[in-house]
């Protein structure tokens, strides 16, 4: 699962809108509908705080409007990528975009079950740096609750479950080969969390973005091969059972040397001023 258009050119995931196809040459992030690469198919029950951010009016209907995941944290509350609500990515601004929903409940995208929720506001990170990809993250507010049990802890500041050589599962509906095989079911790969130093070494910095300890983790595998892709920004990264990170960006979908970067969540509850577990 990646959240980039490509991961050697732009790491943010996000999906392109069908009705305005985005060059693969373009440094604009592609919308974050990706899904795993590595992976397997999992039943939502197993994640049941894994959504998929749906606009039918931007996205059609294919694949249900998914363009990007998201984790619900509270009954009405869910995390996603900040570049996930980008003009760039939505067309309008979020608040513009009237079937702005997040589907729950649901493994298949297409299917009747679960619930298709009004997005009732969003916030996103004032701080995101689009060049680094630092704080990349955004609050949307529902409409309406998720049944109880929805939702998953965030883990704060030193939990283990950040410890390098955790391992950790990313869901998510996207790219499931890195190469614009989406699929319409849940999918989830187990990774392990790499060291800050392997990261910082992987992107020291250029057009595709910074490592940043402080507001980042990195997860995926030496050899490659297991990885968030296109398409699954905004989606959780999971530890010992609490939520460690955000898909966010990286180079590519499953290259050696090139692992998956996630929005680091003991930095957004510092940001929000929520208790860190």
């Amino acid at each position: 699962m990646r959240r980039r258009l490509a991961r050697a050119l732009a790491r943010p995931l996000a999906l392109a809108a069908a009705s305005t196809v985005i060059p693969l040459a373009s440094a604009v992030p592609a919308a974050a509908d990706s899904i795993v690469v590595g992976g397997f198919p999992v039943d939502v029950s197993e994640g049941p705080w894994t959504v998929a951010l749906s606009s039918r009016d931007r996205f059609g209907g294919t694949r249900a409007g998914q363009f990007c995941g998201g984790v619900a944290v509270g009954r009405t509350t869910v995390l996603t990528a900040a570049h996930c609500m980008e003009e760039e990515v939505l067309g309008a601004p979020p608040e513009r975009v009237p079937d702005l929903r997040v589907i729950a409940g649901r493994s298949e995208l297409l299917a009747k079950g679960g619930q298709e929720i009004a997005v009732r506001d969003v916030w996103v990170n004032p701080d995101h740096d689009a060049v680094t990809n630092s704080g990349d993250f955004a609050v949307l507010s529902l409409a309406e609750p998720l049944p109880q049990g929805s939702s998953i802890a965030m883990a704060g500041a030193g939990d283990p479950a950040y410890r390098a050589g955790t391992e950790a599962t990313v869901y998510g509906w996207g790219d499931t080969t890195g190469s614009g095989s989406y699929t319409g079911s849940l999918h989830a790969a187990r990774v392990h969390v790499q060291r800050d130093a392997v990261c910082e070494k992987a992107y020291p910095g250029g057009s595709v973005g910074t490592y940043r300890a402080r507001t980042m983790l990195c997860a995926g595998e030496a050899a490659g091969g297991r990885d968030a892709c296109q398409g699954d920004s905004g989606g959780p990264l999971v530890a010992q059972g609490r939520l460690i990170g955000l898909v966010s960006w990286g180079a590519g979908c499953g290259w050696a040397g090139s692992p998956g970067v996630y929005t680091r969540v003991s930095e957004i509850l510092s940001t929000l001023g929520w208790p860190q577990g």
